[in-house]
């Protein structure tokens, strides 16, 4: 009794903290935009012009990637992201593919960074790249994509320069440049696609920051969700293969723990399909795991602001879920 108390009490600044957060977002009007009016170009030049690089991509992505591969991998560049029109700069984005391509086998797509600020979705996809790969690129066909939207890594962004969220954009035609290559890159690679993995995280600045900011844009009400502490899967709602999201949850319990619902049974607004899962229409919303055919998809959601999770123990649940997802292929 004494013991549950201790931990209860322990956890109460944590929990009035986010409660705090999340009053002080819904009631302070967003400091851009005319509240109910959506943005035009000089909002969102305005916007454009509070972002200032606060890491480097060069530094943290694309050294590793040259330095730290298996034999097995390939590096190659898909695309130039150019943001020269806004005055910023370019960046190269970089792919890795089994060297040894075989047609006959199934293929693998693992996709981190679509949100740049969801920094175990990069350095996770970098962590497996280095640790795993190796052990399956003679049986499977791997591509990784690690790191989407590397203006928004730097920048610890969500959207990208024309403030738009690439992880809305993967469509025909999308607007978003990250998004757009990244689909032609996979299409170009992949004559099919058996599993898809795409690595993110959901954070506390989701309600401080970018849920504010997506409502000042829009001209809408803010959609506020209580952030759950831990991680979780969204499946796709038309290929939701339970018993896939199962085996990456029951893998990635061994690392950090599972997120519970609100008491609406809800995980993020979404209702909760089993222990750990919520579906979303990947397709109609425009999200990166709708742009291949793939049976099996997720997208991971792992919470880095939890008071028992550490940076470390984030990008092994990133790993943990990628090897789940490969070892249940196998055994399909």
């Amino acid at each position: 009794m004494c013991t549950t108390r201790l931990v209860v009490v322990a956890f109460l600044p944590f929990l009035w903290q986010s409660l705090s957060t999340a009053l002080t977002s819904a009631s302070r009007p967003y400091p851009i935009g005319t509240p109910g009016t959506p943005w035009g170009a000089p909002e969102k030049a305005a916007w454009l012009a509070r972002q200032r690089p606060q890491r480097s991509y060069d530094a943290e992505v694309v050294a590793p990637l040259k330095a730290r591969l298996p034999a097995q991998a390939e590096l190659f560049q898909y695309g130039l992201l150019d943001y020269a029109r806004l005055g910023l700069g370019r960046y190269p984005l970089l792919a890795v593919r089994s060297r040894a391509w075989n047609a006959d086998r199934p293929v693998v797509v693992v996709t981190g960074g679509v949100h740049g600020y969801e920094t175990s979705g990069v350095q996770g996809a970098l962590q497996w790249l280095e640790q795993e790969f190796g052990r399956h690129a003679g049986t499977i066909n791997l591509l990784v994509l690690p790191c989407i939207s590397p203006w928004g890594y730097e920048t610890i962004n969500r959207w990208n320069p024309d403030a738009l969220d690439p992880n809305r954009q993967f469509k025909p035609a999308s607007p978003a440049a990250e998004s757009a290559l990244a689909m032609a890159c996979v299409a170009a690679q992949c004559g099919r696609v058996d599993v898809h993995v795409d690595l993110h995280e959901t954070t506390d600045t989701d309600n401080s920051e970018f849920g504010p900011a997506r409502a000042a844009r829009d001209g809408a009400a803010l959609d506020w969700h209580a952030i759950p502490d831990g991680f979780y899967l969204v499946g796709d709602s038309l290929r939701p293969e339970p018993g896939f999201q199962r085996a990456l949850i029951d893998a990635v319990r061994r690392v950090t723990h599972i997120a519970k619902p609100d008491e609406h049974g809800r995980i993020i607004g979404a209702a909760v399909q089993q222990e750990g899962v919520i579906h979303m229409a990947k397709r109609a919303s425009g999200l990166c795991g709708r742009m291949t055919e793939a049976r099996f998809v997720t997208t991971t959601e792992v919470y880095p602001d939890s008071p028992t999770a550490s940076p470390a123990q984030c990008n092994e649940a990133q790993v943990a879920a990628v090897r789940a997802a490969i070892e249940f292929l196998h055994r399909d």
